[in-house]
């Protein structure tokens, strides 16, 4: 009895892994969906935004099907490390402290991380006017990482969420006194719509390369290097053929695909 449980089970968590195992004309991408206009979902639940395109073009130069698996923003590199997906595809940029824990593709874009705030307030982005103000930014961001590093302990109180839109709402409100985010998902996420009149990005953009990186890419497991060679490879094409460019004209109005 014991040896045909033990034969049951095995055969159980052989067909167990079967089932969760990914099929090889599969790519699935991790990509957490309220960040327009990089990845957004219609009022019907489709995923729409300049990332979804770049991942469809990369999965149709790779004759493949693309399969999306929704995740907390903060929640991917690990989501990533346990196999629920393949490729994190959600304007993640490439910084060093992701790079101890995962492997990039090259740079697909750069976006400036900028900050917003109400037109006329005075504030800027620099420690002496934000001082004993509230800035709001997406939990688990190169962003956050920025402001934790270098505006935390200057008595800039850091406010992280979940969910970008929680900022905008929370900014709208007075909870906050400013937010920081890409320049691109300010513009298109806040500033465009009605709640963001009276909004407007303040000063230069924040650098450093420490926190906010190089450019953004597709993050993958340390351990897939033969699908990080084909992904790259999809985007180098991508990017010569032109494909990458014109869907930055189409969702920018400009080219910010990394040379």
């Amino acid at each position: 009895m014991k040896l045909k449980l033990t034969l049951l089970a095995a055969a159980f968590a052989v067909t167990a892994g079967t089932a969760f195992a990914q099929s090889p004309n599969t790519l699935r991408f991790g990509i957490e969906a309220a960040y327009p206009p990089f990845e957004s979902k219609t009022a019907s639940g489709t995923l729409v935004g300049f990332d979804v395109d770049v991942g469809n073009a990369v999965c149709a130069k790779m004759r493949m099907k693309c399969v999306w698996v929704e995740n907390a923003f903060d929640g991917l590199i690990p989501a990533l490390q346990a196999r629920k997906f393949d490729v994190i595809n959600s304007a993640m940029n490439i910084t060093e402290k992701r790079k101890e824990s995962i492997a990039f593709t090259r740079p697909i874009y750069v976006v400036p991380i900028v900050m917003i705030a109400k037109r006329g307030s005075g504030l800027l982005p620099d420690t002496k006017t934000m001082r004993g103000k509230h800035v709001g930014v997406l939990q688990g961001s190169s962003q956050e990482d920025f402001l934790k590093k270098h505006w935390a302990n200057a008595g800039v109180d850091i406010v992280s969420y979940q969910d970008q839109d929680q900022v905008y709402s929370d900014l709208v409100s007075g909870r906050l006194d400013a937010a920081v985010q890409e320049a691109q998902t300010a513009q298109d996420g806040f500033l465009d719509k009605p709640n963001g009149a009276g909004y407007a990005i303040v000063g230069e953009p924040l650098r450093d390369p420490s926190t906010l990186g190089e450019g953004t890419g597709f993050g993958l497991r340390k351990s897939d290097s033969a699908l990080l060679a084909k992904v790259n490879a999809a985007l180098d094409a991508l990017k010569q053929d032109g494909t990458l460019s014109k869907l930055s004209q189409k969702y920018f109005k400009r080219d910010i695909i990394a040379k």
